[in-house]
């Protein structure tokens, strides 16, 4: 071992020495070299920092340098995030993106067009005009449709959602609000008016038909007992027969 080699190292260093730091780590770490000024320093890691990938290899786990335009990356030749300016594609940091694709500035990723899409339209309203159903001939319909799938910064716009045309109907009269509203109320007091007739009638019957009960009664305890007449032939005293 060389004299600068020390064996009594710590944070992760399997061998290090006083000037560069750690020369090899200990297992499942990974050794990557950080520069401070002029001078590179080792360091045991237990994952690779940003702007680095590890590789594994018997002797040494190693943390390797990402492209120039990658912030983050899977190996040399697969980034997974790029750095500001850069649009990610299949792995790669793009200025500008393929054609048939768009730049997506919130996830700075390279994605497809989507175009807009709507449903199907509904059936036509009934005829109207100016909110009524009566009392024209000439009023307008209406369809509408929604948006299902809204469009991309590039695809196709939305088309309108509503349309209009003229219609003819049958005229027929309206009927006035308050009219009806004051036949509703007359037929509604007339109908009580009834109910509570009929209710006064039964009541009445009731009270006659009581009031009769209660007189038979009366009359039946305040008429006196008839007497039973007393039989002829038992009142006849005999007589003697003159000779």
């Amino acid at each position: 071992v060389h004299p600068n080699v020390s064996q009594g190292c710590q944070g992760g260093c399997a061998t290090c020495s006083d000037y560069n730091g750690c020369l090899s780590c200990k297992p499942r770490l990974f050794f990557v070299l950080e520069r401070i000024g002029m001078k590179q320093i080792g360091v045991c890691l237990s994952s690779c920092p940003s702007g680095y990938y590890g590789t594994r290899y018997p002797d040494i786990n190693k943390c390797a340098k990402c492209k120039a335009d990658c912030d983050t990356c899977f190996t040399r030749n697969f980034c997974t995030k790029c750095k500001n300016g850069f649009y990610l594609y299949s792995g790669k940091c793009l200025e500008k993106c393929p054609d048939g694709l768009e730049a997506n500035n919130h996830t700075m990723e390279c994605t497809s067009i989507v175009h807009c899409e709507a449903s199907e339209w509904s059936p036509w309203s009934p005829c109207t005009k100016k909110g009524k159903t009566c009392g024209f001939k000439r009023g307008n319909e209406v369809r509408v449709r929604e948006i299902v799938q809204h469009p991309s910064a590039r695809g196709n716009p939305c088309p309108t959602t509503s349309e209009s045309r003229k219609c003819i109907v049958q005229r027929k009269r309206c009927q006035k609000e308050g009219k009806g509203k004051k036949n509703r109320e007359e037929k509604r007091k007339k109908s009580n008016k009834d109910e509570s007739k009929e209710t006064r009638q039964e009541s009445k019957g009731r009270a006659a038909r009581r009031q009769n009960r209660e007189q038979r009664e009366n009359n039946n305890k305040t008429q006196p007992k008839k007497r039973k007449a007393p039989n002829k032939e038992q009142n006849l005293a005999p007589t003697d027969t003159a000779h």
